[in-house]
């Protein structure tokens, strides 16, 4: 499969590190690595997680984050990248 990162998503990838090297020197970039990899593995397992919204939202196993995906002719397209401590409202806002 073909994975596509929306210019949103990647926005939302920019806020997350940005606020995780705040943190912790170094913690920005480990924050990176883990969604890239997470992302990564979608090549093989794209399509299995739940749906909500009309877009799969794949839930990040070392950060409180969440990647939301659909799926389109074997094009994965990444929507967004959120962080799942926000209101629920405005997640349900940013997927319509």
């Amino acid at each position: 499969m073909i994975i596509r990162i929306t210019k949103s998503a990647w926005s939302d990838l920019d806020i997350g590190y940005e606020y995780y090297e705040e943190k912790s020197k170094g913690l920005g970039r480990y924050f990176s690595d883990t969604i890239f990899s997470e992302i990564d593995s979608l090549q093989i397992y794209a399509g299995i997680h739940i749906k909500i919204q009309n877009h799969y939202r794949f839930l990040v196993k070392k950060f409180p984050f969440a990647i939301y995906y659909t799926i389109e002719n074997d094009i994965v397209f990444i929507d967004a990248i959120l962080d799942c401590r926000l209101n629920p409202a405005s997640i349900d806002e940013r997927l319509i």
